[in-house]
């Protein structure tokens, strides 16, 4: 039996010089999976692209993830998925980068990984150019979140703001979820050098007990397991315990 959740279409204000555009979003459950289909464009302000530090133009898109409408939690961690999840708005959430700290290149980072120094979005630079809400846009115009969207909150919404790429909830409850990675001390043992910041994201290190949320940003709400969206590292789930849907393991 297919269970359509119609969300209302919306107009994203424009934030600068970005011209309006209208979402379009869809939730709909049949059998053992839910899809998520939208034209990637948010129900919120969209900041100014190509700026500073991001080079490209926002675009629509036509966007379809589909997940498992009944998550089972396995004991193993997965880390397969590129997208680790889709907000309920339509837009993806991509926290992790492909870009690794390179003193061979102009801007200091480029795909090679070969430093070891994977740049974390959300760093205190604002390296790759996120505007208000959190988001960018890649090469294909595709706008995503990197972190909690700012003007998220100013819309009437529950706790859920999406879905993970195994099907799990993804909650936003501000301090009341604590992630349990922590900025490492002391300074990094190679190029690029220099304290640990939060510029890479190998500058977090796991340490459980340090904050409610388990490797994976996870957690309980009513006995239900679920993701949480968090206002630090690593701001959402960047690994999975249930099955990853192969659409969140493709590039986009």
């Amino acid at each position: 039996m297919r269970k359509t959740i119609p969300i209302a279409t919306t107009t994203a204000a424009a934030f600068a010089t970005v011209a309006l555009a209208t979402s379009h979003v869809s939730i709909e459950t049949m059998g053992a999976q839910t899809c998520i289909t939208s034209n990637g464009t948010p129900d919120h302000a969209v900041g100014q692209f190509p700026n500073q530090g991001n080079p490209h133009h926002f675009r629509p898109q036509n966007l379809e993830f589909c997940f498992d409408a009944q998550p089972t939690k396995g004991k193993t961690a997965s880390t397969r998925a590129r997208t680790v999840g889709i907000a309920k708005n339509g837009i993806p959430i991509r926290p992790g980068t492909a870009d690794w700290f390179d003193d061979q290149s102009p801007r200091g980072h480029s795909r090679n990984p070969a430093s070891g120094w994977n740049l974390e979005g959300m760093g205190p630079d604002n390296t790759l150019g996120l505007d208000q809400n959190n988001a960018h846009v890649d090469h294909c115009g595709l706008y995503h979140y990197h972190g909690m969207p700012t003007d998220w909150l100013s819309i009437d919404r529950d706790t859920v703001m999406g879905y993970a790429a195994d099907g799990f909830e993804i909650h936003y409850v501000g301090d009341q979820a604590q992630s349990s990675y922590v900025l490492k001390s002391g300074t990094r043992p190679s190029a690029p050098f220099g304290d640990y910041d939060g510029s890479y994201e190998q500058d977090y290190s796991f340490a459980a007990g340090s904050g409610n949320l388990d490797r994976c940003n996870g957690g309980e709400v009513a006995g239900k397991y679920v993701y949480f969206t968090t206002d630090t590292y690593p701001f959402f789930p960047r690994c999975h315990w249930g099955v990853v849907s192969a659409d969140f393991t493709q590039a986009r």
